[in-house]
């Protein structure tokens, strides 16, 4: 992947690559996966003390494995109470899962509570919810991409707080005016799922405001996740946008509490991959003592 030279905060390695340099200070969040709303709300409590930067629950309606669970506006606007700083949000909300005008009184309502601190991580969702198939909801991604897409364009249209009206081969409404508008202007950062290297993915990454990376299984067999692979995405996106500030390119994934040097280097290599948020989350055990315990060691910042 070359350079145009038009990568913000970026220099031309010898290779001719894009050697990403700091661009803005790495913020830190976690994933609280289990609990019910108040323990939910304590642990964020915590984190906030703790020097997080962040707190993320998750968006889902029926999952049978994973037992006992709650709407997550419901669960945000709790956290939002709590908390006086940490952005808040839910990885991901599927907006063709949910109808846009719900999902803009549910966002605006979140934003205004939290005074401003609520992020929008958006993708198609995992199929195996059953809200999607078991309640009559199409299944097909192209569907579903469509649908993402036209509630994206309503959001943004009733977060404007001006009269607003839509037609779309999915959804279609006569004018109607949404007050209040977010406490954010010009509107609640949406970080979008960006699938590499498809270029019609990639493309609506644009639009937006940060990039939660994926990667495209090659020839039907998924290939774990590279320091490469953000690179190039991170480049991608900054030789077509013309500059990062602003963007943000959001990793996920664990480290251990007890090792703090490991979990500093894990954090580092994927902010010099290009990365400017480090979000903690582990599905593996969803104990709310273990989530507290990795709440208590601290965010993984040199």
């Amino acid at each position: 992947m070359m350079c145009s030279g038009t990568c913000s905060g970026s220099s031309t390695d010898t290779a001719g690559g894009c050697a990403l340099q700091t661009r803005a200070q790495m913020k830190y969040g976690i994933l609280i996966p289990g609990g019910d709303p108040r323990t939910v709300a304590d642990i964020a409590a915590e984190a906030e003390a703790a020097g997080w930067d962040g707190v993320f629950y998750w968006d889902a309606i029926w999952l049978e494995s994973l037992g006992d669970m709650y709407d997550p506006w419901v669960v945000m606007t709790a956290i939002a109470m709590r908390t006086e700083r940490v952005r808040i949000g839910a990885l991901v909300t599927p907006p063709a899962r949910r109808r846009p005008w719900k999902l803009a009184r549910e966002t605006v309502t979140v934003d205004v509570v939290s005074n401003g601190r609520l992020v929008l991580p958006i993708g198609l969702g995992a199929l195996d919810d059953g809200g999607f198939g078991r309640v009559g909801e199409p299944t097909e991604k192209r569907v579903l991409a469509e649908r993402m897409d036209e509630s994206l364009a309503i959001l943004e249209g009733l977060w404007s707080g001006e009269p607003f009206a839509f037609s779309g081969t999915h959804f279609a409404f006569e004018a109607m005016r949404f007050r209040p508008r977010p406490v954010q202007h010009p509107r609640i950062p949406i970080w979008m799922v960006g699938a590499w290297p498809s270029e019609r993915s990639m493309r609506r990454v644009l639009r937006y405001d940060g990039l939660l990376p994926n990667k495209l299984p090659v020839d039907g067999t998924a290939e774990p996740f590279t320091h490469g692979d953000l690179r190039a995405m991170t480049a991608w996106i900054g030789e077509r946008r013309g500059s990062l500030d602003g963007f943000e390119i959001v990793m996920d994934g664990s480290t251990p509490a007890s090792e703090r040097a490991a979990a500093v280097d894990t954090a580092e290599s994927w902010r010099e991959a290009g990365a400017t948020w480090w979000i903690e989350q582990d599905w593996d055990d969803w104990s709310p003592d273990l989530v507290r315990a990795r709440i208590a060691a601290g965010p993984p910042r040199p």
